[in-house]
């Protein structure tokens, strides 16, 4: 396995099913907030499933091994990084149950074409203050800043891939929650659950996952917090068995 490390790649175990992931050792690292959103989405036997901006490929490959979904798709625009992905998909064995593919979350709809999943999940770009970054062709960048798309372009592109009442599955931040509703809103998709995410029980929300349905009623559920840790350094039964220790 180290042979298909390039120079400045390092080899993480995911606690899953013997499944491991290439990272860059000085570049942007998938976070608890992929795995959360691993563990939130529901992707059922025979389903396809759609993860836009996949990055390293972390949220098919939890997908893969924690739901009983028939195949999964990455899409990421990033060159450099679309190839890492691909590659932890071959040293796992997983070309046959996951695709990485490059291409531009504006034109998802076009490249796959509409109503192709049964599942769309995204962890998009949290921040939408991109203006006077030094350097925004970075990978950090790009991954947390709305540099490449926006909130706007992950919903609607995600929306016209969903099958009418497919499931779309986001992390966000709890700052821009109207701004979500509002959009999926604009676009049919109606918020059906959501869970919000706290560092500590008397620690404000830093983290919000919510589902929501192509075409679906007006009917929210709102879930028991996930509270991360229950002292400092020391995660919650819950985070444990959500990364699987």
């Amino acid at each position: 396995m180290i042979t298909d490390l390039m120079e400045n790649e390092r080899l993480d175990d995911l606690q899953r099913n013997g499944l491991k992931i290439i990272q860059k050792t000085d570049g942007f690292c998938f976070g608890m907030d992929a795995v959360l959103l691993s563990g939130f989405a529901s992707v059922k036997p025979g389903e396809r499933a759609l993860d836009l901006g996949t990055g390293t490929g972390i949220i098919p490959l939890l997908l893969s091994a924690k739901t009983k979904g028939d195949h999964f798709t990455g899409l990421e625009i990033q060159t450099e990084i679309m190839k890492m992905a691909q590659r932890s998909v071959a040293l796992n064995g997983l070309e046959k149950k996951i695709d990485i593919i490059q291409g531009d979350i504006k034109e998802a709809s076009r490249i796959f074409g509409a109503a192709s999943f049964d599942v769309v999940t995204s962890n998009p770009p949290y921040m939408n203050d991109a203006h006077g970054l030094k350097n925004p062709g970075d990978v950090k960048a790009i991954s947390r800043h709305e540099v490449l798309c926006t909130l706007e372009d992950v919903v609607r592109e995600g929306t016209k891939a969903l099958k009418p009442g497919g499931r779309f599955y986001m992390v966000h931040r709890p700052h821009r929650l109207a701004e979500i509703i509002t959009v999926m809103r604009q676009y049919k998709l109606e918020p059906k659950r959501m869970k919000f995410v706290h560092p500590f029980a008397d620690k404000d929300a830093n983290m919000v996952l919510i589902e929501a349905v192509r075409g679906g009623g007006a009917w929210l559920k709102l879930e028991p917090p996930v509270i991360v840790y229950k002292e400092p350094g020391v995660y919650t039964d819950e985070i444990y068995e959500i990364y699987g220790y």
